[in-house]
């Protein structure tokens, strides 16, 4: 329950009392709470510096190293190319994260953090992509105000910027591209055990990227025919990669412009993955309507992407793709209830919203295209 607005004012008053901070230290009763409390504080001061840690592990590519087993300082330095001083203060950082293990005097192992990147390469493609939105958060005040014209995330999201997005060549497209891809690779296990398209016969996918989604929904249930619409020079990524994968004979790649070109007819259900969130209100209720007239009534539309207000892990919508988003150029995290009443107001009915196993890494929700 939320204090009444004159005892919040009160209870912050007594917070920020450097007595009171002083006695909560030393009480036994409170000390649990004050020591935790500043140690939550310190965590997003040192937030930056945390990255910076990773950022140089995953440069140094440590985590492969170490996967080879327990190893010393003196070897790791040679293998890392680092003084051996360096490599000492770079282990013990990353012991400290976690992210490695010591194992006795000046020896190192890999950690179960570090073990969990090594198994997912899409999380080292978005930490190596973290240095441009580190470079556009270099001042967030001038962010905000709309005073920072040149943004490396506007560049490197060739479609925020090009008119008309369709034009964008192919090697424009190639690293969001392949962003994307990884990024897919890790939520679409998410998305598909989320909802069943067992009862579906046809699956598009708008703004899918190089197809990741729709491959890994086409190998799971082999009746499914899919089809990927997207700009025409990540079409055609999308149409070289279904045929490597043997899919061409029931994958199709459209390339155009959704907010310019009609999609594709045919399909029972249609899917925005991460699309959504990628783009301003009025442009994410074009792709909503654009999708109503893809579908015959009783279609379905799967939205699946991050989104505000997530129990338990808050900070990664507002917090870290509010900021993202805002860098981009375009787009903003929304809430459940936000995106249903987006849904409501074009043609949709019957939204549910399903349960992932990683809530984290996206939310799902379905609904019916009414007549």
């Amino acid at each position: 329950m939320w204090l009444p607005d004159r005892l919040l004012t009160l209870r912050n008053r007594v917070l920020s009392s450097p007595g009171f901070q002083r006695w909560a230290v030393a009480f036994p009763l409170t000390r649990w709470i004050a020591r935790r409390r500043s140690r939550q504080l310190f965590d997003i001061v040192a937030g930056f510096v945390y990255s910076q840690v990773l950022f140089a592990c995953v440069q140094l590519r440590l985590f492969d190293i170490l996967a080879d087993g327990v190893q010393s300082t003196d070897h790791l330095a040679g293998r890392l190319n680092l003084p051996p001083e360096g490599a000492r203060r770079l282990l013990r950082a990353a012991v400290s994260l976690r992210l490695a293990e010591a194992r006795g005097r000046d020896r190192f192992a890999l950690s179960e953090l570090g073990a969990a990147i090594i198994g997912n390469p899409g999380i080292v493609a978005m930490i190596e992509h973290h240095a441009m939105a580190y470079a556009d958060l270099r001042d967030p005040v001038a962010l905000l105000r709309g005073e920072v014209e040149q943004r490396e995330l506007m560049k490197f999201w060739t479609y925020t910027g090009s008119e008309p997005p369709a034009a964008a060549a192919g090697s424009a497209v190639e690293g969001y591209t392949e962003l994307m891809a990884d990024s897919q690779r890790l939520i679409a296990s998410e998305v598909l055990d989320a909802y069943s398209l067992k009862e579906h016969r046809c699956l598009l996918d708008v703004a899918g990227g190089d197809g990741t989604f729709l491959v890994a929904a086409a190998k799971r249930w082999p009746h499914l025919r899919v089809i990927l619409f997207d700009l025409p020079a990540v079409a055609e990524r999308a149409r070289a990669r279904f045929e490597r994968e043997g899919l061409a004979d029931r994958a199709t790649a459209i390339g155009g412009d959704v907010l310019r070109d009609p999609l594709p007819q045919g399909a029972d259900i249609l899917s925005l993955v991460r699309v959504l969130h990628d783009h301003d209100d009025r442009t994410a209720q074009s792709f909503l309507a654009a999708s109503c007239s893809a579908l015959p009534e009783g279609g379905r539309l799967l939205v699946a992407e991050p989104m505000s207000g997530t129990r338990g892990v808050e900070p990664v919508g507002d917090a870290y793709f509010g900021f993202y988003l805002l860098a981009m150029g375009k787009g903003r995290p929304r809430t459940p209830a936000e995106i249903e009443q987006m849904l409501r107001d074009t043609c949709f009915d019957r939204v549910r919203q399903l349960p992932t196993r990683q809530p984290l890494l996206t939310q799902v929700m379905v609904a019916r295209r009414v007549g």
